[in-house]
């Protein structure tokens, strides 16, 4: 039996690996559950999976849970904040870590994980995004296993299956495109934060929903692929697929492309994860090809997308690049989900946040997590500036 330990338990990644564990009771065990600040939900997962352990966001939270949980007569262990998530991801009763927390605050407990030679599902973006090179040491130096989970980098990882490394010419992932697909440019600077979050394809997290509206989702998933896969920015293509049946194409120096194909269901790149290198039956639908159908491919538009370009740039850049161009990403759409930036401007305040920050290659997570901040204070500081242009 497989014991997990699930960072971001109550967010969609979470709840869908929950899913997977309730399919397959006699297959899997959780030590323990980290989460934010959504108690009911928590409390939900607590009384079905009854977890050893439960970690969450602060003080205040931990002690509502435990009032909670008294109520309830559940008694797990209660935690809080980031020493905790890193002792329950290096625990010597967990066999594998859901790397599943959205933001910089996943970082150090993945990493000590990898540390730790557990297994892990890579659903956080961050991890590699602003920690990339220490990461990838890290599993190098210590044979860990990290199998990614985000839908696209799953389909690369299983398309990288069907032959030689030295081989493959390269790789492309695939893009829905977003809500803003077809808008004309000129009217993205009036779009509201409710057509933003309309996303056509898939249901997600806030930031996660902006920033597949930017593409720089999609900048951020060619970063992880350059780390995961060690390919050049160059040999990471990306194509607009609306459809987002197709997740990722490997193409092989003989012509052959290879793709991967399924329903838009996050439980099978979950349970892929948690099964490899074995393929077990897995919770989702299949794809019912008596029923007619339409795939479109189209190149994506990088004068209309301006932070797919800049996250090829901070890649190529190097050094800490790509952690300044996440943390003001992440300063950006939060003041544009508050109103107090235009659609537009996140491009904007990434853009020159990369030139205010000095680059530099960090060699620890501490520093990583200095530059993070620096970065966001920087970003900030850019909103502020252009505050007075939204009113």
């Amino acid at each position: 039996m497989t014991t997990l330990t699930v960072l971001g338990s109550t967010g969609s990644i979470g709840t869908s690996t929950m899913d997977v564990v309730r399919h397959n009771r006699e297959s899997y065990r959780i030590h323990a559950l980290v989460a934010g600040t959504n108690v009911d939900l928590l409390l939900d997962q607590i009384r079905e999976f009854e977890p050893n352990i439960v970690v969450v966001a602060d003080s205040h939270i931990r002690d509502l849970l435990a009032a909670r949980l008294h109520e309830s007569g559940r008694k797990p262990q209660i935690d809080h904040g980031a020493k905790a998530r890193v002792a329950v991801s290096v625990a010597g009763e967990v066999d594998f870590v859901m790397s599943a927390i959205v933001g910089v605050a996943g970082l150090e407990a993945t990493y000590e994980a990898i540390r730790h030679k557990k297994s892990v599902g890579l659903a956080n973006k961050e991890t590699l995004v602003a920690g990339g090179g220490l990461v990838m040491a890290a599993v190098k130096e210590h044979g860990a296993q990290m199998i990614p989970v985000d839908s696209e980098h799953n389909g690369a990882h299983q398309c990288l299956r069907a032959g030689r490394r030295e081989d493959v010419a390269k790789l492309i992932l695939t893009a829905s495109g977003g809500p803003f697909r077809k808008t004309p440019k000129e009217r993205l600077q009036s779009v509201t934060v409710a057509e933003a979050l309309n996303h056509p394809t898939w249901k997600m997290g806030r930031r996660i929903t902006i920033d597949s509206a930017t593409l720089m989702n999609k900048g951020f998933e060619v970063i992880e692929a350059c780390w995961l896969f060690d390919f050049h920015p160059r040999d990471v293509e990306v194509v607009v697929h609306p459809q987002s049946s197709v997740h990722a194409m490997v193409e092989y120096n003989d012509g052959s492309v290879i793709a991967q194909v399924c329903a838009t269901d996050m439980r099978m790149p979950i349970q892929y994860a948690l099964t490899y290198p074995a393929r077990n039956p897995a919770p989702v639908p299949r794809m019912d090809w008596k029923t007619a159908r339409v795939w479109e491919f189209e190149p994506p538009d990088f004068d209309k997308f301006p932070l797919l370009k800049l996250a090829y740039q901070a890649q190529e850049s190097g050094g800490a690049a790509t952690c300044i161009l996440n943390a003001a990403d992440e300063i950006a759409v939060e003041a544009f989900l508050e109103e107090r930036l235009p659609f537009l401007g996140i491009a904007e305040v990434v853009s020159e946040t990369l030139e205010r920050v000095p680059n530099r290659t960090p060699r620890s997570v501490e520093e990583i997590l200095a530059i993070d901040q620096e970065s966001r204070e920087a970003a900030r500081i850019l909103v502020q500036e252009r505050a007075p242009a939204v009113r």
